[in-house]
């Protein structure tokens, strides 16, 4: 059985640990920085991530790519940007399955002070598995959620 925990690559540590957010419950997730000092975020494909065809579910590996994306882009300026997704586009060329380690390989085309653009790729290993393109808007960065949504 496949867990959280097996064989994660050396350099990888946990990242969005808060398990009562989306990204959490998606997860787990890791980063590292890549050889270019760009963070690369990865996931080992667990049962959870499953679909009813017994590959990892098109929505998780969107939702990596996703986080993949926005990630690299707060962290392209020494001052991080708080950012949204605008508008994602997401081609799938592979199936991923159990066991295994997709990583999230962004590539930043143009950070303005308003819109951010980047290409992200999933890979298993030296196969691509999917391709997202992003186009991300700066917000004001949030403040506290009312105790109603908390």
């Amino acid at each position: 059985m496949t867990s959280p925990h097996d064989a994660i690559p050396p350099g990888f540590e946990p990242a969005f640990t808060e398990s009562n957010t989306f990204i959490g419950l998606c997860g787990p997730m890791y980063v590292k920085r890549g050889a270019d000092g760009t963070p690369v975020l990865a996931m080992r494909m667990l049962p959870q991530h499953l679909n009813l065809r017994g590959i990892v579910h098109g929505g998780l590996l969107a939702t990596l790519a996703d986080s993949a994306l926005g990630y690299v882009l707060n962290h392209a300026r020494r001052a991080p940007l708080s950012l949204v997704t605008v508008n994602l586009s997401i081609d799938f060329a592979e199936a991923a399955g159990l066991g295994d380690w997709v990583e999230a390989h962004v590539d930043v085309q143009r950070l303005g002070a308003r819109m951010a653009f980047a290409n992200c790729y999933l890979q298993v290993g030296e196969r691509r598995i999917l391709r997202a393109s992003g186009v991300f808007a700066a917000v004001k960065p949030a403040g506290t959620l009312p105790a109603a949504l908390a």
